[in-house]
Formats: C-alpha cells, structure tokens, sequence
C-alpha cells in the first residue's frame, strides 16, 4: 500500500478557483481604485489591508494552507507574525529618529 492511500485527498472544484479568481481581481482594481481618492495616510492602511487579504487568499487555496496539516498552518503563522513585528521594529524605529 502506498503513502497516497493511506492520506486523505482533496479535490478543489473548478469554480472556487474561479470565485477566488474573481474576488482577487476586485481586490486589485479597488486597491487601484484608492489612489484616486485623497485618504490621506488611510491610503496605505487600504491598500495594505487589501493586499493582507489576497494574501491570505492565495495562502488557503492556492497553496493548500486550508486544507493542510495543522502544523503547517502554525508555522506559517509564526511566520507572518515574525515579519510584522519587523515591520513595526522598523516604523517605530524610523518614528523616534
């Protein structure tokens, strides 16, 4: 008996692909679409919410994280929450200069 029987599988039907594709594609045109409004700082907090969520996008489904060991998911996010507070090190570092 091989390895691949013994694991569950999971087939991803056609029109999530397509679903995900299609909110995808609104994130970017809205994530565009925010440069022509004057929001002032709340144009990078927009755009980089937006850019959080077609990350976590790509993330679940089209590199399996959602249907993957638990602990890829935990390493993942240690990941993430590593780069972000690099990120803030270096907004509070560049803040108090």
């Amino acid at each position: 008996m091989s390895n691949h029987d013994t694991e569950k599988q999971h087939i991803t039907p056609y029109w999530v692909y397509g679903l995900i594709l299609v909110i995808l594609l609104a994130c970017t045109f809205i994530s565009v679409d925010v440069v022509h409004y004057d929001l002032k700082a709340w144009s990078v907090g927009i755009a980089l919410g937006i850019a959080c969520i077609k990350g976590t996008l790509v993330l679940a489904y089209f590199m399996h994280l959602k249907f993957d060991n638990v602990l890829f998911k935990i390493l993942v996010a240690a990941v993430i929450m590593l780069f972000v507070s690099f990120i803030l090190l270096t907004f509070v570092d560049y803040l108090y200069r």
